[in-house]
């Protein structure tokens, strides 16, 4: 069995009905998470540590990137 077949992709559940502009997530690979363009899903997916990965979540939640 193809190893990318049973990866489950998820939105975020604030992407809203249409889900354009969004990334997806998956923690289905074995010590990563990975990020991927919801547009174009078979393009290029980022992939980060578990620690990297919250590490990110935690800056975002703290207005960290915020303009």
């Amino acid at each position: 069995m193809d190893p990318a077949q049973s990866i489950t992709w998820r939105k975020s559940s604030l992407s809203g009905a249409n889900g354009d502009n969004c990334v997806e997530v998956t923690t289905d690979l074995p010590g990563l998470v990975a990020v991927r363009d919801s547009k174009n899903p078979s393009g290029p997916a980022l992939a980060f540590t578990p620690a990297q990965w919250r590490s990110f979540i935690g800056r975002v939640n703290t207005g960290a990137f915020d303009a």
